[in-house]
């Protein structure tokens, strides 16, 4: 198993090669199994911006010109090379994030799917014709690019989430700038050279790092003409507002409060796999965690016990150890604020069946680990039911019936992912049915749809008006055309005051 140690700085990726730009700003990137710093970021100021920009601008024309089947063959040149390099880039992921490394190459194999999918871009840009829609005249669309678009991506998936978007946009004819996020910054690199290895021309894929300062010149620059975006609700909501005032076509995915519902009825010994591995894998740093269990009738004496002895038993090291099941926190930073929200739990009233708080790994002792943390008699009221705490806090919620779960999922603010256990077809049908959630599972925990179904939320967990990837991410990428053609021996003569109809 390959180690990542790189120790020189990370730096931006503007056409075709490394830059420092004008940055002299930096901060430290962490081994959070460490605690120590490995490389330093250069930050990137509105000047990287500008130049990222111009060289994307630069190269869309002659991109864009390039027949869909040249350039998916681009995407199939990347896809290979990703696959033959997926254990380097899941090395560099737990080396900054600290994701146990089974975990990195799943991330890594569900970023390649879209890749996958955006190579059969030549049919995904295929538009409708109809013939003689009036006489002697045809109609057709067609989906062209938009421009120079950006994205801006999480610290929990700094390969997925950015494959989320770029593969999509630069096959349909794009440029793109992507802004990773500043804690796991290196695999962004690792990928643009990769691009550039598969023979993706110079200027198509631009990589510039950095904090706010970048954020905010990607929403303000006006060459740039849409923005993705993947994090907190409060950051998602400022960027499709700054993004919508500066006219730009906006998706801003946000925050979860993923809860899984366990019916009476219920497998139990699958229910508590199910929310062991969705609550803790990860250490709970997923959009898509389960973080809410809402136990239903008697189902919730028999679990919790099952649950405690599972989470108390959770095998937490550092995430290249082939036995660790769960890995560090990414930043010392959030850390505390999870540590925190566990002491506020135990405040409100909450039970606090098993506190992970204060653990140490042996030889790891400067890391940022906690252990898995398990509530019951969780309230709604409850700031740590009502926010999203984004670690490995398990909160239970008891309720009567099946209606009551619905209605209290159906309550929270986040509408992002929900899952449902039981053996009833009936119930299922009718979560499905009823449930205001935009990613359902059913007996599944993360129900994360594939490269070709496309992933997005409900409520306050996405703002704009299409999910990711997919059939979805084609759409926001392109912008319709539509043509109407007649030739001059089937012209009436004479001019026409009315409105066209079909004659």
């Amino acid at each position: 198993m390959q180690t990542y140690q790189d120790t020189a700085d990370v730096v931006h990726f503007i056409g075709g090669a490394d830059a420092r730009g004008v940055s002299t700003r930096t901060q430290p990137v962490f081994n959070p199994a460490t605690g120590k710093s490995q490389r330093q970021l250069l930050l990137g100021e509105t000047a990287d911006v500008d130049t990222a920009v111009a060289a994307a601008k630069a190269a869309f024309p002659k991109w864009a010109n390039i027949p869909p089947i040249r350039r998916a063959r681009v995407m199939l040149r990347f896809l290979e090379l990703m696959n033959r390099h997926k254990n380097e880039l899941a090395a560099i992921i737990t080396a900054e994030h600290g994701k146990v490394f089974s975990d990195a190459l799943g991330e890594v194999a569900r970023g390649i799917d879209i890749i996958e999918f955006a190579c059969g871009i030549p049919q995904l840009l295929k538009g409708d014709y109809t013939e003689q829609v009036s006489t002697g005249m045809d109609n057709w669309t067609v989906r062209q690019p938009l421009g120079v678009v950006a994205g801006i991506t999480p610290f929990n998936f700094p390969c997925m989430v950015p494959c989320w978007m770029y593969p999509v946009a630069i096959a349909a004819g794009n440029t793109f700038i992507l802004k990773p996020s500043e804690r796991d910054p290196s695999a962004a690199i690792f990928m643009a050279r990769l691009l550039k290895e598969a023979g993706l021309p110079d200027g198509v894929f631009n990589v510039v790092q950095g904090d706010k300062t970048v954020v905010d010149a990607l929403l303000h620059h006006p060459d740039v003409c849409a923005v993705s975006f993947v994090g907190s609700t409060p950051i998602a909501n400022y960027i499709y507002e700054t993004g919508a005032k500066h006219g730009k076509r906006v998706q801003a995915l946000g925050g979860a409060k993923n809860h899984m519902v366990v019916m009476p009825d219920a497998d139990l010994e699958q229910a508590v796999d199910a929310l062991i591995g969705a609550g803790y894998g990860s250490a709970g740093e997923r959009c898509m965690a389960i973080s809410v269990a809402v136990l239903v009738g008697d189902i919730a004496d028999k679990i919790i016990p099952r649950l405690a002895e599972r989470a108390r038993s959770l095998v937490v090291k550092d995430g290249m150890e082939p036995d660790a099941e769960m890995g560090p926190i990414v930043t010392r930073q959030a850390l505390e604020r999870i540590e925190n929200y566990i002491g506020v739990g135990v405040e409100e009233g909450a039970q606090l069946v098993v506190d992970g708080r204060g653990l140490k790994v042996t030889g790891r002792e400067e890391g940022f680990f906690t252990g898995g943390t398990l509530f019951d008699h969780v309230t709604p009221e409850m700031r740590i039911y009502k926010e999203e705490i984004f670690g490995p806090v398990l909160a239970c919620v008891r309720v009567k019936n099946f209606a009551e779960a619905v209605e209290l999922v159906n309550n929270h603010e986040f509408g992002n992912g929900v899952a449902c256990y039981t053996r009833d077809g009936n119930v299922a049908r009718e979560f499905g049915r009823q449930i205001q959630v935009g990613m359902v599972g059913i007996n599944v925990p993360i129900p994360v749809p594939m490269a070709w179904h496309g992933f997005g939320g409900w409520k306050r967990s996405l703002f704009g008006d299409t999910h990711a990837y997919g059939e979805e991410g084609v759409r926001f990428y392109t912008k319709q055309k539509s043509i109407m053609q007649r030739w001059p021996e089937s012209i009436d003569k004479g001019a026409e005051f009315a409105m066209p109809v079909s004659k």
